[in-house]
């Protein structure tokens, strides 16, 4: 596929995440497997530092804004540093082992995880008016440890679930004003994303020339959805969205 399709592909997605807020993992990954072919080890390495460089300018805006809780960033980090480095040496270990099998493994841990973080976001609306009124809960270094400790070890083999998991689990534990959970949550995103497009690159899991062109298409087609996200319904499309995602979890787990 040639680099103006790829660049139109980036484009698209990042009009998505503009639009909808959903992660760059859960809607790149699949179509870095499915439509351009990338074998699954190496969309993995790709897709975390696209979604580090696109979460760069977001995570500036919070920290100016101080909407950035900083000490959960770093009980967070505490945990996904080594989550991340477990999970790509996990994936490494498998590699070693099963050779190209470790593909297989890839595609059945984002299949599950495209069923599960979906139907999280379907039901995210009653979750939050469920913990509104609740009193505000111990904030535990140890919980949040342990938060980034899972979300970590997720990331370092699928690249899925820095921003999506941690929002959800910290949703469910914790009492933050929403602003403050959005801030956070990204700038942590940035750390953890940063590590773990490090670690594959040194291990030869990223294709440079393919994230670099999908950026290219991602950072204008990011100010687009943003821009258009008062202007078009998005609560119906994010819902539509996560339909689509499901099916692709279950084509990913049953295929």
């Amino acid at each position: 596929m040639d680099i103006l399709a790829k660049i139109v592909i980036g484009f698209g997605v990042g009009t998505l995440i503009g639009l909808t807020g959903l992660g760059g993992g859960v809607l790149l990954l699949p179509i870095l497997i499915f439509v351009l072919k990338v074998p699954p080890i190496m969309a993995v390495g790709s897709d975390a530092l696209f979604n580090f460089v696109t979460k760069i300018g977001s995570s500036w805006v919070h920290l100016n804004k101080g909407t950035v809780r900083r000490k959960v960033v770093v009980a967070l980090a505490v945990g996904s540093m080594p989550g991340s480095i477990l999970g790509v040496s996990f994936l490494t270990h498998l590699r070693n082992v099963y050779g190209a099998g470790v593909n297989t493994f890839i595609t059945t841990a984002v299949g599950v995880l495209l069923i599960c973080i979906p139907m999280l976001l379907i039901f995210q609306r009653r979750i939050e008016d469920h913990v509104v009124n609740r009193p505000p809960t111990m904030k535990s270094f140890v919980g949040m440890y342990a938060i980034g400790l899972l979300a970590g070890f997720l990331v370092g083999m699928t690249s899925v679930g820095s921003g999506s998991i941690i929002m959800m689990l910290l949703l469910l534990f914790y009492s933050f004003p929403p602003k403050v959970m959005v801030g956070t949550d990204i700038v942590h995103a940035v750390l953890l994303t940063g590590v773990t497009s490090l670690l594959h690159w040194r291990l030869g899991n990223i294709n440079l020339p393919l994230v670099a062109a999908l950026l290219l298409g991602s950072i204008p087609g990011g100010l687009l959805g943003s821009h258009l996200s008062t202007r078009v319904p998005v609560l119906w499309l994010r819902r539509l969205l996560c339909a689509v995602l499901l099916a692709t979890g279950a084509r990913m787990l049953w295929a």
